[in-house]
């Protein structure tokens, strides 16, 4: 019997143009402004590849309605890229990070995410990843034309049926049904490798079969980021690496332990998913010198202007008295927002102290100390069942990453929880997560006619 595989913290980042001070522009050293420059991004992932790191993230902060650009103009715009098309670029410039693209469902059709995709993991050697995003802002729903959006469980449910389509169609073809074409007979491929799709939902109707060969990994890897119950409920269902904010080990715990135990009800195991919380970060020599690095980032964040807490209008109250824990709930982010809305009654934080927190840090994780104190407190969630690994959200890109790959990360490889070496090849392989079947090679062979899958409920359609 083979032995089970040490397990090993994931590391990511989060990638953003300057990093995430919002300020990060200004510095003397960045270059900004102009056109999106690639050579920026590709350095970036280039020094994550050299540090060993599971995969670059990308988000995508779509749709700046016209109605919201005054007041904004001190916030850095147009140098991101679209994040399929930065994803492809990267492929060709590195070898074996993870490349994860952010792709919305309310925007998108089943069909043209499963063919862009498709291309992607090929195009990758299997490394790509799909963050499923099913959020719609105001700003969004105006850029594009959504005029009766879901509610928040409703988006959730077309989110469901989106993945269950695109699965379908990148199970369309076998494994290999292209592999033997044979040029004496003029056959090109066995049709009995093939599955054209009848799909007939709630949300989507789709007849095809996908126009590109099921992807290398299966499926890409699927992330999803959700707090509220809905959230974690989709995550267990569909995601394989689940992004979450926590304060505390009690907090990513309790978080840990309530989604993984899902799982079990879709016939899925607790290592099928991954908890990667995301994380900021304030390395020094000293303590006191980290500390200083963390308390001139956090002073530099401007929020005397701010007028919304998560899109709810907090303007009516004095910005330095307490929270109201009356307001009505944001469409957007509910999890985020009670789990906001807690850290305030328990710290008894004023509104301008809540937002600075959530500005300076989005409501996660600080670390801050010397790379020992790091490397001690990533381990003590890894092994506390606190997080499967951490998306690193760096105060100022590069250098805040090369300070932590070259002074916390040989902390990581010597205890043994880090790799030193990538060892597979795909990103699948770097997460140890399974690759999945295809679900319809794995159905009766005496069936030969086109199936018709008719709208299901999501929990009836099989595991990721």
């Amino acid at each position: 019997m083979s032995q089970k595989k040490k397990r090993q913290l994931s590391l990511s980042v989060f990638v953003q143009q300057f990093g995430t001070h919002g300020h990060a522009w200004r510095r003397p050293e960045v270059h900004a402004g102009g056109n999106p420059q690639f050579e920026e991004w590709a350095s970036i992932v280039k020094l994550l590849e050299r540090g060993k790191f599971d995969f670059a993230f990308f988000a995508d902060f779509v749709a700046q309605g016209g109605a919201e650009i005054r007041g904004v103009g001190g916030r850095p715009h147009g140098g991101h890229f679209e994040p399929t098309s930065l994803v492809a670029a990267l492929a060709g410039i590195t070898n074996r990070i993870g490349l994860v693209a952010t792709i919305n469902t309310n925007f998108n059709e089943p069909y043209n995410v499963a063919r862009r995709l498709a291309s992607l993991d090929h195009l990758t050697a299997g490394r790509s990843g799909w963050n499923i995003v099913s959020s719609l802002s105001e700003g969004a729903a105006q850029s594009f034309g959504v005029r009766d959006g879901l509610d928040h469980d409703g988006r959730y449910e077309r989110a469901g049926e989106f993945v269950d389509v695109t699965k379908k169609l990148w199970d369309s073809w076998d494994d290999g049904a292209f592999d033997r074409p044979n040029k004496e007979t003029g056959i090109f491929f066995d049709p009995k490798s093939s599955h054209p799709l009848h799909h007939h939902g709630k949300h989507f109707s789709v007849d095809a079969l996908l126009d590109i060969a099921r992807p290398i990994q299966g499926y890409p890897v699927f992330f999803q980021a959700g707090n509220s119950d809905a959230g974690r409920e989709f995550a267990a269902q569909y995601a394989e690496v689940i992004y979450a904010a926590a304060q505390t080990l009690e907090e990513a715990q309790s978080f840990y332990r309530d989604v993984k135990g899902r799982l079990a009800k879709y016939g899925r195991d607790p290592d099928d998913l991954k908890v990667t919380p995301g994380l900021f970060f304030h390395i020094g020599s000293s303590r006191q010198e980290a500390q200083e690095k963390y308390e001139s980032y956090r002073d530099a964040v401007d929020v005397s202007g701010s007028k919304q807490f998560f899109g709810v209008d907090v303007s009516k109250y004095p910005l330095d008295g307490p929270m109201p824990t009356d307001l009505p709930e944001p469409v957007n982010g509910k999890g985020r927002w009670r789990q906001a809305i807690a850290l305030a009654q328990r710290e008894n934080l004023s509104i301008r102290e809540l937002i600075l927190r959530f500005s300076a840090v989005q409501g996660h994780r600080i670390v801050v100390g010397t790379p020992v104190d790091i490397a001690d407190q990533l381990e003590d969630w890894f092994v506390h069942e606190g997080a499967d690994g951490f998306n690193m959200k760096p105060s100022f890109i590069p250098d805040s990453l090369e300070d932590f790959i070259n002074r916390v990360v040989p902390h990581l490889q010597k205890r043994g929880i880090f790799r030193t070496e990538y060892e597979g090849k795909t990103l699948r392989d770097h997460l140890g997560l399974k690759r999945p079947a295809n679900q319809f090679s794995q159905a009766p062979k005496a069936r030969s006619a086109p199936v018709h899958h008719s709208g299901a409920s999501p929990s009836s359609l099989g595991s990721t």
